[in-house]
């Protein structure tokens, strides 16, 4: 069995600025050998790790720390929560909740305890790669940062060098955000908001 040695945590600040400055540090890739399983690969590309054992890599993904992982945790570590898989059929995204039931849940209890998944693993029993990719689940920051920061960028990135259509996508979401928290801010401060008045009513 392998243990987790190395992680990579989400950052979560705001202006260019700042994400520079924050994003210079360690930019290790993880190899990823031709035949990895998915959970493998999973682990490589999403968190960073190479050295994991199946408790670790089920409390990982246990997201409410309930012991027990239900279809919603399964849909989020395949990534069919994230919006790189919103074109994916909903059948599709309902056969990989089955199957994975299907070979964990013993006692058909429609989730995956602690003890059934190690189990399971031990017996040889891996999550299948349904094609779907490697299952994002962590938010904007965290996964601009793994999967492009990290690989195209470095310690002495400048504003003036984000030109990557990612880069410029990213800010972008930045300052719709921004624009979006200002709006809402100046309704906030408004007695009565005429916009939500029906036209009929409104002054004339």
């Amino acid at each position: 069995m392998r243990y987790i040695k190395t992680a990579v945590l989400p950052v979560a600040q705001l202006g260019i600025n700042t994400l520079v400055a924050a994003h210079g540090g360690e930019h290790d890739q993880i190899p990823i050998s031709a035949d990895a399983s998915w959970a493998e690969r999973h682990m490589a590309e999403e968190h960073h790790l190479n050295g994991f054992d199946a408790g670790s890599f089920f409390n990982l993904h246990d997201y409410d720390n309930s012991g027990s992982w239900t279809p919603d945790d399964i849909r989020r570590t395949y990534g069919l929560k994230d919006e790189s898989t919103k074109d994916v059929p909903e059948s599709k995204k309902e056969e990989v909740v089955r199957t994975v039931l299907d070979l964990f849940d013993k006692d058909k209890s429609g989730s995956i305890s602690y003890a059934e998944f190690t189990v399971g693993d031990a017996h040889g029993i891996t999550l299948p790669d349904f094609g779907l990719g490697p299952g994002h689940h962590g938010d904007d920051e965290y996964e601009y940062e793994i999967h492009h920061f990290e690989k195209f960028h470095g310690a002495d990135t400048k504003e003036e060098d984000l030109v990557h259509p990612e880069d410029i996508a990213h800010f972008r979401k930045h300052d719709q955000m921004e624009d979006a928290e200002l709006k809402q801010e100046m309704l906030d401060r408004m007695s009565v908001v005429e916009a939500n008045i029906p036209t009929k009513f409104r002054r004339q």
